[in-house]
């Protein structure tokens, strides 16, 4: 026996995890931490509300890229844990945070929702021991959110935005030298990317315009050599005709056909190009007025690429039509 608080030749041994790994199993050694996180057998876990899962990893002096894999399902309710649970309609907004940053904010609605997360460490911020910290919480919490954006999203996001929320997977990987970085991105694939949070989508295969069914979306930290890391993004935003009421078939059919005929004619008047109501810094909060091209039924929107800190997008009213992010820009 060595002193007393100290390791014994009886305490089991700890073996880090070695990049590259994926981690999908909450029984593994290496998830050492965890704070109001459930452990799971076929993911990683469940977060009870906002909390936080620390893996040992061996970084050996190097940087590190994180991918997250989060998703909702029927149990994601405020109270699933203690029988007391209550559903909501209203998306969530998640900050998910590492070593004490906040790396990127997670825009989710619906009940099969899921999204990516992606950012970097550096060799600086893993320490020694090798303890990785995923912390997710949400927006009305935790320091260093502008007082502007919780006082803009207020009402408009569900309260308690962690509950249960899944933890599916987590990949501990070098960062490649250069990503694939084209000029241009469709809605779905900035979303895919992790670029993009607008709600979380339930296919990652699919491509084309991403609809912005909770009026908002938020702009990510972007990452070295990847697309958009060079200054500036352009987000191309239209819009699409709200789908048709639950009526009888016939009153139905006739409902659609106007309902197309007064978006077309919006379109060709100009007047149905969606407006951008706010642009806020999740840190630093409002922007100032944003930079906008208006043509036809598009907006374009031209952002600094975020570097240090989520921005939130909050579209204005669009009467009888959805906003809609067709694609984004990287401009060099």
């Amino acid at each position: 026996m060595t002193s007393p608080g100290s390791a014994t030749e009886l305490d089991q041994l700890i073996l880090p995890a070695i990049p590259p790994v994926h981690l999908n199993n909450g029984q593994v050694s290496a998830l050492q931490v965890t704070d109001r996180f459930h452990r799971g057998t076929q993911i990683l876990g469940r977060f009870e509300t906002s909390g936080l899962a620390g893996f040992k990893v061996s970084a050996q002096g190097r940087s590190l890229r994180v991918l997250l894999s989060l998703s909702l399902d029927e149990r994601s309710v405020t109270g699933w844990h203690d029988g007391q649970a209550e559903a909501s309609a209203l998306p969530r907004l998640v900050q998910v945070r590492s070593q004490g940053r906040l790396r990127q904010c997670v825009l989710l609605k619906g009940k099969r929702a899921h999204a990516r997360v992606t950012f970097d460490l550096a060799p600086d911020e893993i320490p020694d021991d090798g303890l990785i910290c995923v912390e997710l919480l949400d927006i009305t919490e935790g320091d260093g959110v502008s007082p502007e954006v919780r006082q803009a999203v207020s009402g408009r996001v569900m309260p308690d935005g962690v509950a249960g929320v899944r933890l599916n997977k987590v990949v501990f990987e070098e960062p490649p030298a250069v990503d694939f970085d084209p000029d241009t991105l469709d809605g779905l694939r900035c979303e895919q990317s992790s670029l993009i949070s607008a709600g979380g989508l339930a296919n990652f295969n699919r491509q084309g315009v991403r609809v912005l069914r909770s009026g908002m979306l938020v702009v990510n930290p972007v990452l070295k050599d990847t697309f958009g890391s060079s200054g500036r993004l352009t987000l191309k935003l239209g819009t699409k005709a709200e789908p048709a009421s639950v009526i009888p078939a016939t009153w139905r059919r006739v409902n659609s056909e106007l309902r197309w005929m007064r978006h077309a004619t919006r379109k060709l008047l100009g007047m149905a190009a969606p407006p951008v109501k706010r642009v806020l810094s999740i840190r630093d909060g409002n922007m100032g007025v944003p930079e906008e091209r208006v043509g036809a039924n598009v907006t374009e929107l031209v952002l600094p690429s975020p570097s240090n800190s989520p921005f939130l997008v909050i579209m204005g009213p669009c009467l009888g039509a959805m906003p809609t992010l067709e694609s984004a820009i990287a401009h060099q």
